[in-house]
């Protein structure tokens, strides 16, 4: 038997911990799940949607609570508040284009024939949700797949382990069936087995490219879709006729804010000349005024990163781009422990021979590098093997849409960064995965088209 245990940044300790289901528990689970589903999918879609907005709103009553509870778990400063404004905003709008989303398509309607598409559910959706963003990314898929006429088991991070048990609360105390919705703890080996036996009919998964391809290979040849939203190296642009300071302040808050630690986070950022020296200054003397240090602190605005191994890795990036040439311009905060707590840094004389600049940091650094063109721009921002976000600072819309058709990735951003707009699809190309979360097309992944060609006469 299994044992789960939230190791807290803050301090080390273990804050929570629980027992991993049995494979015969999870199939119990699976089955009562199983057995909701077609009830569930048979309800009216505004009972859905009704039942689904009660669990929202149930989700924010709990207020402070969670917000200190994420503060423990991984580390995210309370003073930045919970995650149930984005988790309402996402649901919300989901909620909101049901009807027209999951409406059938109709080829023909005569005496002669009716013809027409509907979205019928999967069945059984499973989401593996991820810690850095416990509730908004969990939301992603839990709101849309429960709307759709699904049953959802969620299977939360280590990091995270009361997310799921609180989310799942939370919509059962506003009515969603407790067989429809359930939370689950798994090893990666009984998960494993259960996507090898095709106990799921959709899967959506949230994490690491490795993670990614381990979940690929359990499933093999069961033909269940999956949804992948795997790692990201994500660029920004600065063009010289770029609102300098509104480009600092963006682009740095994209790369620092929860530590890094962000899936859309800015990773790697490319600086026309002429504001190059100018846009350093300006990002420096403001990281150097980030106060680290404890998540409980209303004072602290960076946290500590949520486990250690993950520091580590970042600071290895870093202290392997110093070796390498490049400048490091945050000195060592007070706080820095060589542990969790990790100096958010900004480097300057980096290149794509660096790690930094090519892997994946999911951490508090930023390599910052000069540009001359928008060709020379483009090719650095595609030379990765990422593709989520790029954002592009400019005041030319037109040149923006020219550049962005260029580059290899899922979304386009002019004059801002790091957000999940709920009505655009949340895709990614390249190691970054496949599918298609929120928008309407997020109700087409986590439904099946089914054709009805009827003969009358």
């Amino acid at each position: 038997m299994t044992t789960l245990q939230c190791i807290s940044p803050i301090d080390s300790s273990v804050f929570a911990e629980r027992t991993c289901a049995t494979a015969p528990e999870a199939g119990a689970m699976i089955a009562r799940a199983r057995a909701a589903q077609k009830a569930w999918a048979a309800r009216p879609l505004e009972d859905r949607v009704a039942l689904v907005r009660a669990g929202v709103a149930a989700l924010g009553a709990m207020g402070d609570e969670v917000v200190t509870e994420i503060a423990r778990m991984m580390g995210r400063p309370v003073r930045y508040g919970g995650e149930f404004g984005g988790v309402n905003e996402r649901a919300s709008y989901m909620a909101d284009i049901a009807a027209e989303a999951l409406a059938p398509i109709v080829a023909e309607d005569s005496a002669s024939f009716e013809r027409r598409i509907e979205r019928e559910p999967h069945g059984l959706v499973l989401v593996i949700a991820p810690w850095n963003y416990p509730y908004l990314t969990a939301i992603n898929t839990v709101a849309p797949a429960l709307i759709a006429g699904n049953a959802v088991i969620l299977k939360h991070a280590t990091q995270t382990l009361l997310a799921g048990e609180r989310m799942v609360a939370a919509f059962t105390s506003a009515g969603v069936p407790a067989e429809v919705f359930q939370n689950i703890f798994l090893d990666h080996t009984t998960t494993e087995d259960l996507l090898a036996a095709k106990a799921f009919d959709f899967v959506n998964f949230t994490g690491s490219v490795a993670a990614g391809r381990r979940i690929e290979r359990a499933a093999a040849g069961t033909f269940t879709p999956l949804g992948l939203e795997l790692g990201g190296k994500d660029p920004g642009y600065v063009m010289e006729d770029a609102d300098l300071d509104a480009a600092v302040e963006t682009l740095i808050d994209g790369a620092m804010f929860n530590s890094g630690q962000c899936c859309c986070g800015i990773e790697r950022i490319y600086v026309h000349e002429s504001l190059f020296d100018a846009f350093v200054e300006k990002a420096v003397a403001l990281v150097k005024g980030y106060k680290l240090g404890d998540p409980l602190d209303p004072d602290t605005t960076i946290g500590p990163m949520a486990n250690a191994r993950f520091a580590a890795q970042v600071r290895a990036q870093i202290d392997a781009a110093v070796a390498a040439g490049a400048t490091a311009h945050i000195p060592t905060f007070a706080a820095d422990d060589v542990g969790c707590y990790l100096t958010p840094q900004i480097l300057t004389g980096v290149d794509h021979s660096m790690e930094v600049m090519r892997e994946e940091s999911f951490g508090p650094v930023v390599g910052i590098m000069p540009v001359s063109s928008d060709a020379e721009a483009i090719s650095l921002m595609n030379d990765s093997p990422y593709g989520l976000t790029a954002a592009l600072w400019t005041t030319d819309a037109a040149r923006a849409a020219v550049i962005g058709a260029q580059i290899d990735t899922g979304t386009v951003f002019m004059n801002r960064c790091d957000y999940l707009d709920p009505a655009l699809c949340w895709t990614g190309c390249k190691d970054t995965g496949r599918g298609a979360a929120l928008s309407v097309l997020g109700f087409h992944a986590l439904t099946r088209p089914k054709s009805y060609h009827l003969k009358k006469a």
